[in-house]
């Protein structure tokens, strides 16, 4: 259920004083995986939390996932992974994408785990560790096909392929790579890293397989194997932009009015006076700037939106606050405390990053933590 913000404990009385409010629809995460998952015909469908689940909260995104049936995990780094491991059954399976950092490998084994190991050092401190222990221990590998980030480049595929002992003491239970151009279904690395990938798996028989994130999912049967890996398009963000996008949104936005004013023509708003009103103009201050994550480049670009009618930001978006022209609605609409959206029906999150130049991934982890935050 929503919060009811009216309530009278500290928190709730606390989050009233926000400048704006984050909206979170778990149903639409639940019935994002069960599209995910069906799209997958028969590959396990992981969830990816990193970076507290994209932005949105990691143990109310995990409960959502958990009670959906999801039982495998990816976490960027093993201090996120510690954490979900307080969130899930203890059944789950958690990868830590990153692996541990050197002298670190011994924490994915106190909280049970899975590094993705990602180069020849890793291997052999995950080798090391197990022939300390006296036992074998679960990780997975990753093989880079062509993206030069992360993962074992082939020629050192190659040369610890050769050493007959290079998996000792290592229980495999996962390879996997990562396509870089994913989000554009014709482009002809996508294919080049497919068949690069399946030459990878040669050397790990038997092996279940991982290559597809959020977009890769919808590049057709070729590109799932055993394990998907969604992590944005769980919260809604287009998986194929261009393409109508088959997910719900997972998140709105809404700020609140601070102050209203009317100016005259030839009086500027905002820093550097990048905006001179052409006449009169009602102009209203709205609780949220680049310190929410409300990007800069938003400036004199993007929209808030009331009653179904777009309002454009003027001037420049400031840390804590962004000025609007209200002109085009009706006087006395708007009074201070009342809330404006800026992600809705009328602009997802993928409309704003078009407009900021960048990508719905980056508008939805830059969102802060001065929200209120509700969960639906």
């Amino acid at each position: 259920m929503m919060r009811d913000s009216s309530t009278n404990d500290s928190c709730s009385v606390a989050s009233t004083r926000a400048g704006a409010i984050l909206t979170i629809d778990l149903e639409a995460v639940r019935a994002n995986y069960r599209l995910l998952r069906a799209t997958g015909a028969g590959a396990v469908c992981a969830g990816v939390l990193k970076a507290d689940a994209y932005g949105l909260g990691m143990a109310q995104v995990a409960a959502a996932l958990v009670a959906e049936g999801c039982t495998a995990f990816f976490t960027a780094h093993l201090d996120e992974g510690i954490r979900l491991r307080t969130l899930v059954p203890p059944a789950a399976t958690i990868y830590v994408l990153h692996g541990p950092m050197p002298g670190h490998a011994a924490a994915c084994v106190d909280h049970d785990l899975i590094p993705v190991l990602n180069d020849p050092g890793q291997i052999a401190e995950w080798r090391a560790l197990a022939r300390t222990l006296g036992r074998a221990l679960p990780a997975a590998i990753q093989v880079d096909t062509g993206m030069s980030r992360m993962g074992l480049a082939p020629a050192d595929l190659a040369r610890l392929a050769a050493d007959p002992h290079w998996l000792a003491g290592i229980d495999l239970r996962l390879v996997m790579s990562h396509l870089a151009c994913a989000d554009e279904a014709q482009h002809p690395v996508n294919e080049r890293q497919r068949l690069n990938f399946e030459a990878a798996r040669a050397h790990f028989p038997g092996v279940p397989a991982s290559l597809a994130n959020s977009s890769a999912v919808f590049l057709g049967d070729g590109y799932r194997f055993d394990l998907l890996r969604p992590g944005a398009a769980l919260y809604g963000i287009n998986p194929q932009p261009g393409s109508p996008n088959p997910l719900r949104q997972a998140v709105s936005l809404s700020a609140r009015v601070v102050q209203l004013r009317t100016i005259g023509a030839g009086d500027i708003v905002g820093y550097g006076a990048r905006y001179v009103a052409p006449g009169p103009r009602r102009i209203a201050t709205i609780g949220i700037g680049y310190a929410d994550g409300w990007l800069r480049a938003l400036s004199g670009i993007s929209y808030a939106w009331v009653d179904g009618v777009a309002v454009p930001f003027v001037g420049t978006v400031s840390m804590d606050s962004v000025t609007l022209d209200v002109s085009a609605l009706p006087e006395g609409r708007l009074a201070p405390g009342d809330t404006v959206d800026l992600l809705c029906a009328q602009q997802t999150v993928d409309d704003v990053a078009a407009q900021a130049g960048t990508i719905g991934y980056e508008v939805l982890t830059r969102l802060g933590s001065r929200f209120e935050r509700r969960y639906i």
